[in-house]
């Protein structure tokens, strides 16, 4: 039997996206790269958000803050979700704590037919020049995960012109005008493949989708509005060869969708036992599942909610441990790192 103590982070986290067997459970926690450590608070006084993310030298220092911090196994891009859509001819601004503001809402068929798409390498390039230095910074100490934000999330941003708790127009457009909506999603899945595409052709080794608010649909809804979109997108950067993890929250309904478009992995939040959910999606790998919210009691609590996760997952292969959801921003570090070591300890023993 091939000994598998030793791994590095790299290779656990990109075994365990493979359902490979591993030395201890991967870990990374979504939102790592800032919000509870001190040098990333310090940049955000001196820059803000998007020009740590067009910067590639500043994206690829955020980037390796946690791995430096926590040893945790992967290292998620440094970027915002909205870049990809600015070279489409949308403006936007993101505000802090509101989030991404757009100045002129997509939301007729006169509004989509004028939305552009371009080569990524052309609309984003200092995406993939921070891929290349986060490589080389990381020196195979943890793996890249590259990643963009889904087109239904994508598309609730354009239509809305805000974050929004109901999605007021996104529905109204995508009930009431549906060819106008599968022409919205068509053409963001156009530009999210290349995006992916192109950062895995630059050296990240994993890719996450995030549709972040695709919990506001039904399931038959998601079925018939989303799931055929998305498809599309895992269906083609499957073939580069890399890891796939499709995340959503708040949709516990919605996991054998999810499932079903052709990921490597589900990535789950709180809101379902990470048993209950893997049983649901059947021969994926599964992501998660601690609330981030743990993370602010004493540590012995956070620990009980990561033992439970642990025994839920049962030391099956395919599993990578993170939160539900990102790191709030009280969260103390030190829990962080302790959690990385617990999980790495207790599996590793197994």
């Amino acid at each position: 039997m091939k000994d598998l103590k030793g791994m590095s982070g790299e290779q656990r986290l990109l075994a365990a996206g493979r359902g490979e067997a591993v030395d201890a459970t991967p870990v990374w926690f979504m939102r790592q790269a800032g919000r509870c450590l001190a040098g990333y608070r310090e940049l955000r006084q001196r820059y803000d958000i998007l020009t740590l993310a067009k910067t590639p030298e500043l994206s690829a220092q955020v980037t390796a803050m946690p791995v430096d911090a926590f040893g945790v196994d992967g290292a998620v891009l440094f970027a915002d979700i909205m870049l990809p859509v600015e070279a489409m001819g949308v403006s936007f601004v993101i505000e802090p704590e509101v989030g991404p503001i757009i100045h002129t809402p997509v939301r007729s068929a006169a509004d989509v037919a004028r939305l552009r798409v371009v080569d990524a390498e052309e609309s984003t390039p200092y995406v993939f020049d921070a891929i290349r230095l986060t490589r080389q910074r990381l020196g195979g100490r943890a793996a890249l995960i590259g990643f963009s934000g889904a087109p239904f999330t994508l598309g609730c941003y354009l239509v809305e012109g805000r974050p929004s708790r109901d999605f007021p127009y996104t529905k109204a457009l995508m009930f009431g005008e549906p060819e106008v909506w599968h022409q919205l999603m068509g053409t963001l899945v156009e530009v999210i493949t290349r995006y992916l595409r192109a950062q895995v052709a630059a050296g990240a080794q994993i890719i996450q989708l995030f549709d972040s608010w695709v919990g506001g649909l039904a399931p038959a809804d998601y079925e018939e509005y989303v799931l055929p979109h998305t498809k599309r997108i895992f269906d083609d950067v499957r073939t580069s060869g890399v890891p796939t993890i499709h995340f959503g929250t708040g949709n516990a309904a919605l996991l054998e969708q999810m499932a079903a478009v052709g990921c490597d992995m589900v990535s789950v939040d709180w809101r379902v036992p990470l048993d209950d959910a893997w049983r649901r999606i059947g021969d994926r790998g599964i992501q998660g599942n601690l609330d981030p919210t743990r993370l602010l009691a004493p540590y012995p609590i956070v620990e009980v909610g990561a033992a439970d996760v642990l025994r839920r997952a049962g030391g099956r292969p395919g599993h990578i441990f993170n939160l539900g959801h990102g790191v709030l921003p009280a969260t103390p570090p030190d829990s962080l790192a302790r959690l990385v070591d617990f999980v790495h300890q207790t599996t590793a023993a197994s």
